[in-house]
Order: C-alpha cells, then sequence, then structure tokens
C-alpha cells in the first residue's frame, strides 16, 4: 500500500482504536472484572500514564533531533501487542501491574508520535498543517467513538477475556499497517535552536498560564473520564454496555464540534470560545453527576462531546499563540500538560471513590474545570 493521506490516517486509526478499546476499559476491569477496590485504579493509572509520559518525552527528543520515526512506532505496537497478549492468557492483578503497565504505556505512546509525523506528512504533500491537524483530530475522535462502545458490548455480552482477544487482533492488523504503509526513512528536519527575544519572560508567563488552562481542564476531563463508566454501571445501576454508547454518543458530538472549529475562532475568537467552552465544562460535568437513566446518559454525553470538541481543537491553538516563533516546545508543552492531568487524576478517582463514592468524584472534576475558568480569565489575550 503507497505511502499516503489515507494510509496515514487509515494507521492512525487503527492505533487509536486500540488505545480507546483499553484506556477505559482497564479501570473498569480491574474494580468490576477483578474485583478489587477502586484504589487499585490509582496505582495502575500512576504506573501506566507515567510510562507514557517518560516515553513520549524521549520519543519527542529522538523525532525532534531528527530519528527515523518508523521504529518508535513500531516499538508502541510490539508493547500493546504484548500485553493484550498476556492479559489475554493470563487476565490478572499481577499481570496487569506488570506487562500490562509497560505494555501499554508504550503503546499509549504511538498517538503522539503519529501526530509529530503529521506536520512532516503535511509538508511532503503540501497540506496546510491546521487542515491536516482537523482530519488526523477527527480520525482520533472517530476511534474514539468506536472503541469504548465495542469494548463494552463485547465484555458485557460475551466476557472481560475476550476484549482482550480483540483488541489483539486489531493490533495485529495495526502491526500490518505499519509495516506495509509507513516508510523507513520518515523523520523531521532537525530544528535550530533560535535565541531568545528580549520578551522572553513575559512570554513564557503567557505560555506557562495557558499550559496551567489546559492543565486543569484535561485534569477535570481526565477525571470523568475514568469515573464516568463505573458510576453509571455501579451506582446508577445502567447495564454494562451503557458506558460504551456513552462514549459513542461524545465522540460524535466531539467529531462535529472539532470541524466547526475554524468557524468558533472566526466568528468569535480563541479566547472567548474558550470561556464559554469552559463554562459549558463545569455546567456538563455537573448535570452528569446528576445522571439517573438512560436518556440522560445520553444528553450528558452529548453535552460532553461538544464542550470537549470545542476545547480539543481550540486549546493547542490558543497554547501555539504564545510561542508563534517555536510552535514544537508550545506543542509539546500542551501534550505534557494533558499527560501530568492524566497521572494525577488515577489517584484521585481512587482515593475520592474509596473514601466516597464515583458521584463524589464527577463533583470534583467540576471544581477543577471552574479553576480552568478562573486560569482562563486571568490570562491574557492571544498574540
Amino acid at each position: 500500500m503507497p505511502f499516503n493521506r489515507f494510509s496515514f490516517l487509515l494507521l492512525l486509526f487503527c492505533g487509536t482504536l486500540c488505545s480507546a478499546m483499553i484506556v477505559p476499559f482497564m479501570a473498569f476491569f480491574l474494580v468490576e472484572g477483578l474485583g478489587y477496590a477502586p484504589w487499585i485504579i490509582s496505582v495502575y493509572s500512576l504506573l501506566a500514564v507515567g510510562l507514557t509520559l517518560l516515553v513520549n518525552r524521549q520519543f519527542a527528543t529522538r523525532i525532534d533531533a531528527g530519528a527515523v520515526a518508523f521504529p518508535l512506532v513500531g516499538c508502541a505496537i510490539v508493547g500493546f501487542l504484548c500485553a493484550v497478549a498476556c492479559l489475554w492468557l493470563s487476565p490478572a492483578l499481577w499481570t496487569a501491574l506488570s506487562v500490562g503497565v509497560v505494555g501499554f504505556g508504550l503503546g499509549s505512546s504511538a498517538t503522539s508520535t503519529m501526530f509529530s509525523l503529521g506536520g512532516i506528512l503535511a509538508e511532503r504533500l503540501d497540506i496546510a498543517r491546521s487542515r491536516f491537524n482537523a482530519h488526523m483530530r477527527a480520525t482520533t475522535s472517530t476511534a474514539w467513538m468506536v472503541g469504548p462502545a465495542v469494548t463494552f458490548l463485547i465484555a458485557d455480552q460475551i466476557s472481560l477475556q475476550a476484549v482482550f482477544l480483540v483488541a489483539l487482533l486489531i493490533a495485529t492488523l495495526w502491526a500490518a499497517l505499519w509495516w506495509m504503509t509507513l516508510p523507513r526513512d520518515i523523520a523531521a528536519v532537525p530544528k535550530s535552536t533560535a535565541p531568545r527575544d528580549q520578551g522572553g519572560a513575559a512570554l513564557n508567563h503567557d505560555l506557562w498560564r495557558a499550559a496551567a488552562f489546559v492543565f486543569c481542564l484535561s485534569f477535570a476531563h481526565s477525571i470523568t473520564f475514568s469515573a464516568l463508566p463505573l458510576f453509571y454501571v455501579q451506582e446508577v445501576g445502567l447495564p454494562g454496555y451503557a458506558p460504551g454508547l456513552a462514549f459513542s454518543m461524545k465522540t460524535f458530538v466531539e467529531v462535529i464540534a472539532i470541524f466547526s472549529t475554524p468557524w468558533i475562532i472566526a466568528r468569535f475568537g480563541i479566547r472567548r470560545a474558550l470561556l464559554a467552552t469552559t463554562l459549558l465544562a463545569v455546567i456538563t460535568i455537573q448535570i452528569l453527576a446528576q445522571v439517573q437513566n438512560f436518556p440522560q446518559m445520553l444528553f450528558g454525553a452529548a453535552l460532553e462531546g461538544l464542550y470537549y470538541g470545542f476545547y480539543a481543537s481550540l486549546g493547542i491553538s490558543y497554547v501555539q499563540s504564545f510561542s508563534e516563533d517555536r510552535p514544537a516546545r508550545a506543542t509539546a508543552l500542551y501534550w505534557n500538560a494533558i499527560m501530568v492531568s492524566g497521572v494525577l487524576a488515577g489517584p484521585v478517582v481512587g482515593s475520592v471513590a474509596q473514601a466516597f463514592d464515583f458521584q463524589a468524584v464527577v463533583r470534583i472534576a467540576s471544581v477543577a474545570a471552574l479553576v480552568a475558568l478562573a486560569v482562563l480569565g486571568v490570562g491574557r489575550k492571544p498574540r
């Protein structure tokens, strides 16, 4: 298969689909499947996301230095294959905390690496990078629309162990696409080091304040992302496939919101649009905490997809606007803020659920979104 935009997006879709099947499922698997207390989610999340954060940093450094990206994507695929194979054969806690942590930690790095390669491909194909970013975001959102729904349907109708088998089969397809489509020599041109200008200190403050906003709103989303499946099943009493349908509704609306953001930016500007989006996030999370039945769950999921779709497209542009001469640094800071929020969300979900319940976890997420609104309110307008 020749390397082109379609093959690249298909490779990205398969990789994201693998992550979308496993990431929201692991908390459910550890608590509902293996019967452990919710605090075990904290342990797993700290180990897995912490490893992904380190791998992303190392891989990004290598890519910026001009290293060939083909083996980096392959390393992520091999890690994921090993993890799902071992959990299929031995679905136990020790497997999840050893091979699962290492394998899924490596596997989750693939999306970040592919987004880094997206800029290289956009230049090769003479496509505007902002336009290609929208294509990649829509691709990943579509994968997230499909993955969790398939996962929880399989878990509910067949077995928890069958989820890992299906993920193994899809990961095998992912590996085949990687081997057949991704060029062995694809690499970025090493970036030169730009001198710091006189306004660098003020610019850094604005950049870090923007990153703090991204961290707070991503922290709120990470908390609800982990807590809602267990809240719906254990406390609301919805069927096992309900979380998957909620994820599908969320990502369906999210894709629509992503494609509408260019018009939103042109009409209202990035900062004003983000203020409205963050306020919507605060209200939406409170609505999610009040869900009592299936229709309410779907309505809340649609609102969640609306705010997160706007945020996903607006957030990275907002951060990059404070470092237009060095967009790679701003982009790295954006992804690191998201990853750190994921690391810290795990212990919060586990400890609060252990002390209270998952509804309390969701309510705490709205507080984090409110803090994000305050941080954005005191920030300066993009240049």
